[in-house]
């Protein structure tokens, strides 16, 4: 398969069944040299590619495109497809979604346009940075790290605005149980009250944990619609179903979320009551 699969073609792929798909596994995995099984098996999940490129920031040069980056997701996709191993557990979606994330920004790192003078003050800026952030507990301003390190605010923002690497807002920092993703750790620029941002992350807690009692494909259906700003029409030639369906589904989804989150309110209420 060539790795120029235009994405947006998978609105025209026919999406088999689970047993269809369950029995296209069985016979690839019975001989990883039949290329035309593996090819179909590629098209079935080519829709995660799109997935992953939504959940990954990338500020590039305008020397690469977005069909630059799909080439890398795609081959991704075919390297978890060739070298997926149902027998350790984990679901090929799973598998696959790393696997794709991991190349595109391996392919994307490995070309580095930066001077290695510029790189390096970038580091010092990021460490100065987390330095701080240590210390005062928090996101420090520009200004501070500027004082810092004995530079010019507009030196520092200058350093930071060169700094067009690849970072996905999930990746996490941190070790252990006391890491977090990056898109947690941004900085509130409405400086909100604390006890305002502990309710948020109480709700952000909850919503992730009642999405993950979903159904994956109610869950997947969520992600399209909210997050890839996917029409119920796309979405609907996506997994194969009307687009009434999708909309039934939609509702159901959202009902489910209701009730999670409504019998977690309830269990929580009931706790402190005791």
């Amino acid at each position: 398969m060539s790795e120029n699969f235009e994405v947006n073609s998978f609105k025209k792929i026919v999406r088999l069944s689970d047993d269809e798909l369950a029995n296209l596994w069985k016979t690839y995995l019975a001989d990883r040299s039949n290329k035309s099984v593996r090819d179909k098996l590629i098209v079935q999940y080519i829709y995660l590619t799109r997935y992953v490129i939504g959940r990954i920031k990338v500020n590039l040069p305008p020397t690469f495109t977005y069909e630059d980056i799909t080439s890398y997701g795609v081959e991704g996709l075919i390297d978890a497809v060739e070298k997926f191993s149902p027998h350790k557990g984990a679901k090929f979606e799973t598998y696959a979604l790393m696997r794709i994330r991991g190349c595109i920004i391996d392919r994307i790192r490995s070309t580095d346009w930066l001077p290695r003078t510029v790189r390096k003050k970038i580091k010092e800026v990021k460490e100065a940075s987390e330095f701080l952030k240590q210390k005062l507990d928090r996101n420090p301003t520009t200004s501070e790290i500027a004082e810092y390190m004995g530079l010019e605010k507009e030196k520092v923002e200058e350093i930071l605005s060169q700094d067009t690497g690849v970072d996905s807002l999930y990746d996490k920092k941190g070790q252990g149980d006391e890491s977090v993703e990056i898109i947690d750790t941004i900085e509130d620029k409405k400086s909100e009250r604390p006890e305002e941002a502990i309710e948020k992350k109480d709700a952000k807690r909850q919503l992730e944990f009642a999405l993950k009692r979903l159904p994956e494909r109610e869950r997947m259906l969520l992600v399209f619609y909210y997050h890839e700003n996917m029409t119920l029409k796309e979405i609907g030639e996506a997994i194969n179903v009307s687009e009434s369906r999708v909309c039934q589904l939609h509702a159901q989804a959202i009902m489910k979320l209701r009730n999670i989150l409504s019998t977690s309110r309830s269990e929580r209420l009931a706790k402190s009551i005791v």
